[in-house]
């Protein structure tokens, strides 16, 4: 009688598992799908061909091109590896080992802030500001459908020009 109904309950737990699975697969691909849709529409937006944005490692390329310089997409790049490899050796009893960790960390955090600094030029180059490249870190999905589907529109790379107003002495 218990064997029965430990092996019901399994398999119940197994089949509600998957259809959890199942739910969760289908709607982080349609998230994916949606992103892939965006991207497509931003590259568009800003003078690239649509088919760019669906290729690994060369829509991270395009997409800096868009907004800042693709030499910074691979330095990132790099560095997110290199400090993942170095994190990643395991340390037994510091010295050396100890080390190579902390350069790993200082790695990641390096790379962190070139993709945050993307994120300011990116918004930048679509005419928005300081709040709106806030979203693009914290909320990257949500404020790249924004940019897709909403009004923004790319006005270029903008660089930090000086101020050329005359001031009145």
């Amino acid at each position: 009688m218990f064997d029965y109904l430990q092996n019901y309950l399994s398999t119940v737990h197994i089949s509600a598992l998957l259809i959890l699975l199942g739910i969760v697969l289908g709607t982080l691909l349609v998230i994916y799908a949606v992103t892939v849709i965006a991207w497509w529409k931003i590259f568009k937006k800003a003078g690239q061909h649509g088919w760019k944005s669906i290729i690994p490692f060369y829509n991270g390329h395009i997409v800096y091109k868009i907004c800042w310089k693709p030499a910074f997409f691979w330095l990132m790049l790099v560095l997110a590896v290199a400090g993942m490899v170095m994190t990643g050796y395991i340390f037994s009893s510091g010295g050396f080992e100890t080390i190579i960790y902390i350069i790993g960390c200082a790695f990641l955090l390096l790379a962190l802030y070139i993709d945050v600094l993307h994120s300011f030029k990116l918004s930048k180059a679509f005419g928005h500001g300081t709040g709106f490249a806030i979203g693009l870190v914290f909320l990257p999905t949500i404020f790249v459908l924004i940019l897709a589907f909403g009004k923004s529109q790319y006005i270029g790379i903008t660089e930090n020009a000086t101020n050329t107003s005359e001031t009145i002495d």
